[in-house]
């Protein structure tokens, strides 16, 4: 952290305008925005930055429309809602560069904030054209960004303006980093890692980066089974990918080699058919699964292991649930996990750190998210941070 430059860093920022990349892609319904927390993940940033008397020019992107004005994608459409949130006056720019822009920016006054039109309505935005980041850069003194859900891209907005501007981390930002260096760059030993999900393909470089860095490693979903198999286990018909038995077996041979305990399941919850409380649910041995049976979520027995697990440990990172939780009774174990966790974390002798969007449902699902140190509501990038990889939106802000 100690590289990056903060809001910390800025002197006087009266009248000068602040280009705050954000993310304000948030979920909506019927022209109504479901799920406001990306708005107030900015909040403490935007605010600040008001207070101190710039003008606030918000760059976001929305959807996906690869180059195209799509009013269906205008962030027109969220700057009620964001107003709302924020509790002061929003404007709305029909442009992020170029003279409309300018001279909406030129008519603003210092405390000001506005919400400049989505960046990806320029096809340069997703190829990092630098004409497109000069063009944005000519609006803004400094360049602030807050948005670690989209640092793992390499855009105009998010990477090329960071180095034609003075260049800072917002709060969000500042928050996110420090609470993911807790987590695996220099954490309290021993260390847990919660990895669950459907499939072992989408989350091999997490798995094979993990396994050296964590003490204890609890594999759970979809991708507990590909694991089982691969060690001789029969998971009759359950979701599994038996062509990458060479490579899981790769990846425990790894662990060991590292002093890593991989914990895989060995009671489950299984059925005949998958749906909500199915008649053909039963809790058997791993070894126990019939033919005509699919592994649903890991057993008590296992849980609770897991939980004993968790109460030798002083950091956990958690990426993916343990069962197929949105259809219950499939939720018990990322619950019952979750509960742990949360609990150990208020006693004070856990860091928590969970990040990705089935992670974020499912601990809110458990009522837990505010139980943990922290919970990051970015899905790519906090998985390519698991992977160990460098972030351009994040390199580029270091010193």
């Amino acid at each position: 952290m100690a590289s990056l430059r903060t809001l910390d860093d800025l002197g006087d920022v009266a009248g000068k305008r602040a280009l705050v990349r954000v993310d304000l892609n948030v979920p909506m319904a019927d022209g109504a925005v479901t799920d406001d927390t990306r708005f107030r993940a900015t909040l403490p940033t935007v605010t600040e930055l008001a207070d101190r008397g710039a003008v606030v020019l918000l760059l976001a992107h929305f959807g996906r429309p690869k180059g195209e004005r799509r009013p269906d994608m205008s962030l027109s459409m969220v700057t009620r809602a964001y107003e709302q949130v924020l509790g002061r006056p929003v404007r709305y720019v029909g442009e992020c560069a170029g003279p409309l822009a300018a001279d909406n920016v030129l008519a603003m006054q210092p405390g000001d904030v506005a919400i400049l039109e989505n960046t990806r309505f320029h096809a340069g935005e997703e190829k990092n054209d630098p004409q497109l980041a000069r063009a944005m850069a000519e609006l803004g003194d400094f360049y602030v960004n807050d948005a670690f859900s989209a640092a793992h891209r390499a855009h105009s907005s998010t990477e090329g303006l960071a180095h034609l501007l003075p260049a800072y981390a917002g709060r969000s930002m500042e928050a996110e980093l420090k609470a993911l260096e807790t987590a695996l760059g220099e954490p309290e030993r021993p260390v847990a890692a919660v990895v669950g999900g459907a499939k072992v393909s989408t989350k091999l470089d997490v798995l094979r980066n993990l396994v050296a860095k964590v003490d204890h490693l609890i594999i759970g979903g979809g991708m507990a089974n590909t694991f089982l198999a691969a060690r001789g286990v029969d998971v009759g018909k359950s979701l599994c990918e038996h062509d990458l038995k060479d490579t899981a077996l790769a990846i425990l041979d790894a662990a060991d080699r590292a002093n890593c305990t991989v914990h895989l399941p060995y009671d489950v919850v299984v059925a005949k058919e998958f749906a909500a409380n199915p008649p053909s649910l039963r809790t058997c041995n791993v070894h126990e699964v019939a033919a005509d049976e699919m592994i649903l979520d890991v057993g008590p027995a296992a849980v609770e292991a897991l939980a004993d697990a968790l109460k030798t440990c002083r950091t956990l990172v958690w990426n993916g649930p343990l069962g197929a939780f949105e259809t219950p009774p499939f939720d018990r174990a990322t619950v019952a996990l979750a509960q742990t966790a949360a609990a150990l974390t208020q006693s004070g002798s856990l860091v928590s750190v969970a990040g990705g969007g089935d992670t974020v449902a499912a601990l809110n699902h458990a009522g837990v998210a505010d139980g943990f140190t922290f919970v990051s509501t970015a899905g790519g990038a906090f998985l390519e941070w698991m992977e160990g990889k460098e972030l351009p939106g994040v390199e580029a802000l270091k010193r």
